[in-house]
């Protein structure tokens, strides 16, 4: 007969404990620009941050706030984890940002849309996705 499953509905779709401890741990560095780097695939979305050297201070992931499965390539948990991104980052006193974005997922054009309406000032953004130029070798034929 198997076990007996109970559904449970949850309205955001966030863990509230989960998105509550990301909060917690937040570097003690002032910073007024940085750069915000997006990495949309098509099963999660990663959001970091850095200094204008490239050190990481704050980062973030879909299957980090609590999705889980198929649900951490959508647009809607790319927009979540960009808001708590954001909310650290207003910690620290960033004012504006430039974005590198990566990869082709779903998550990619509701990330930027997010961040550029988080109130934070957007200076530049750039498409940093690889582009394949005819890369490795084919494999020889198949000899039957």
């Amino acid at each position: 007969m198997g076990k007996k499953r109970i559904a449970k509905k949850s309205g955001s779709g966030v863990n509230a404990d989960l998105k509550s401890r990301a909060l917690s741990k937040i570097p003690k560095r002032k910073l007024e620009k940085g750069h915000v780097h997006i990495q949309a695939t098509y099963n999660n979305t990663m959001v970091g941050f850095s200094d204008e050297k490239g050190d990481m201070l704050i980062w973030s992931t879909a299957g980090a706030m609590g999705f889980k499965g198929a649900r951490k390539g959508t647009p809607y948990a790319a927009s979540k984890v960009v808001e708590l991104v954001v909310e650290k980052a207003k910690m620290v006193g960033v004012s504006r940002v430039d974005i590198f974005v990566k990869g082709v997922g779903a998550g990619r054009e509701s990330a930027i849309r997010t961040l550029i309406g988080s109130g934070i000032g957007v200076d530049a953004i750039r498409d940093v996705t690889p582009v394949p130029h005819n890369g490795p070798k084919a494999r020889k034929p198949r000899r039957v």
